[in-house]
């Protein structure tokens, strides 16, 4: 079995981390306005209070 390391491209890098800057930004500005967050669980659609 080989263990090989999966690198990404600067880009691909720089991508994912504004991905995860803009999720918290998400959820921080759900919890400031009290409202819901809707997300695909389990093939179905759930609503998450804050």
């Amino acid at each position: 079995m080989v263990n090989k390391e999966y690198k990404r491209s600067e880009n691909a890098q720089k991508i994912i981390d504004a991905m995860d800057k803009v999720h918290e930004k998400l959820i921080e500005f759900k919890k400031k306005m009290n409202s819901e967050l809707v997300v695909l669980k389990d093939n179905k659609i759930v609503r998450i209070k804050p």
